[in-house]
């Protein structure tokens, strides 16, 4: 069974390309384009890996990840931050929220699956 992965991104094309690269490899992938449509798109399907971006309208990356670190189902999933930003003190508020990772976009589609194969098992 393919491990499900879930990605917040504000941008439709960042959100299709991604989408694409882990389809591609064989992953799930549930798209959510904000922190709060994201919580909203949990359901009953495990989710091994959120992939967000931090800055978004509504609820931005590291209110999601204070919000899903909250959450019994999710206090040791990893989460990877995947951004434009990359100054140290968004990656320390990110490491401090409960991000996992971080990358730096623009990326290479095989950083990006080597990130999540060290993740996912």
């Amino acid at each position: 069974m393919a491990h499900t992965l879930l990605i917040v991104d504000d941008s439709a094309s960042m959100r299709q390309m991604v989408s694409f690269t882990l389809k591609d490899a064989g992953y799930d992938v549930i798209a959510a384009n904000n922190g709060k449509d994201a919580l909203s798109k949990l359901g009953t399907t495990k989710i091994a890996m959120v992939i967000t971006d931090l800055n978004m309208p509504e609820m931005d990356g590291i209110e999601l990840i204070r919000q899903l670190r909250g959450l019994p189902g999710f206090k040791f999933t990893p989460i990877l931050m995947l951004t434009t930003e990359s100054q140290d003190s968004k990656k320390m508020a990110g490491k401090q929220a409960g991000a996992s990772g971080w990358i730096v976009k623009p990326f290479k589609p095989e950083q990006l699956l080597d990130t999540i194969k060290k993740f996912v098992k």
